[in-house]
């Protein structure tokens, strides 16, 4: 009897069979969110559905990729960024895949799970000032990266192109093909802004009349890790102030609130940035439903709730 064989294709490697899961993530109708909003279809692209848990495998991936095809990123380079934790754990992820090594500077105040995951990978991290927030872990970025230029491939999230591409090529073309075209509105907050702009120009370039609405935190200080209040921060490269029809200003506790409800109500256990686009998506719906207008609108739940457990939000009443 011959030997059994398997079929082809074969992976060419793990790393390619990882990274190949990036993307193509499913698109979610809330349906119990938006029930009380007459014409209304509320739906949210489930981004935790990426192997390293977040919408950041996207961009963090075409960065690295992109340094790859310019020759930047090579073997005997550290790959170094600034991080508030979803991209940094994205790099880690393909680091580890790849065969790189990893330096990250973050907020001391990360969550603890993050910086469990983020050590998991093998990935060296250099703390800031909670104070600080996203912009202490900026600023010390690249101040390591101006003492030795020479052993980094520093990708600069905030300001690298291929940040928002990934979106416009990948979750905008997405969005497109899984409503058939008949979304009607975008609303998503911002911390590096990629995933909005990269949206937004995709879906304003395929649909004319298409609505883009941007939300962000109330005030500098806030508890909704990862996103920017754009008056007090370090404005990234890559914000164009001009693409955002209009912007939500959103509260913190109502972000926590909107996280624990769609856990206890929808079943989709997300974190925080989730919870604070999904109130920013509602707070568009009733305007809309005050002006008699129909509309699909598209958000994304950016990751899980896993990197968020230990957080106390959890614990407060509704």
């Amino acid at each position: 009897m011959p030997a059994a064989t398997l079929a082809p294709p074969f992976p060419r490697s793990g790393a390619d069979t990882l990274l190949g899961q990036i993307g193509n993530t499913p698109l979610i109708r809330l349906g119990k969110i938006d029930a009380d909003l007459p014409g209304i279809e509320i739906y949210a692209k489930a981004e935790f559905f990426n192997p390293g848990g977040s919408v950041k495998d996207r961009a963090a991936l075409n960065m690295l990729l992109d340094g790859e095809r310019r020759g930047l990123l090579t073997r005997d380079k550290i790959i170094l960024d600034a991080t508030s934790g979803n991209t940094g754990l994205a790099y880690a992820m393909i680091a580890a895949a790849k065969g790189y090594r990893v330096r990250l500077c973050l907020p001391r105040n990360a969550s603890h799970e993050r910086k469990q995951m983020l050590k998991a990978y093998g990935a060296e991290m250099i703390f800031t000032d909670p104070a600080e927030g996203s912009d202490g872990a900026i600023r010390k970025c690249r101040e390591v990266y101006d003492a030795d230029p020479g052993i980094y491939y520093y990708p600069d999230q905030y300001n690298n192109p291929a940040n928002w591409r990934a979106h416009y090529n990948s979750t905008g073309a997405e969005i497109l093909a899984q409503t058939g075209g008949r979304v009607t509105h975008f609303v998503a907050c911002m911390g590096t802004s990629g995933t909005f702009t990269g949206v937004s120009r995709r879906l304003k370039d395929e649909l004319p009349g298409m609505t883009c609405i941007s939300a962000q935190p109330s005030t500098g200080f806030h508890g909704l890790e990862g996103l920017k209040h754009m008056p007090t921060a370090i404005v990234p490269g890559i914000y164009d102030e001009h693409l955002a029809d209009a912007n939500i200003w959103l509260e913190t506790e109502d972000a926590y609130r909107m996280t624990r409800r769609l856990g206890r109500e929808e079943g989709i256990l997300v974190g925080i940035s989730s919870g604070a686009n999904v109130v920013a998506a509602r707070e568009v719906a009733r305007q809309l439903v005050e002006q008699g207008r129909e509309a699909v609108i598209v958000t994304i739940l950016c990751d899980g709730a896993g990197k968020y457990l230990s957080e106390p939000f959890w614990d407060d009443p509704d």
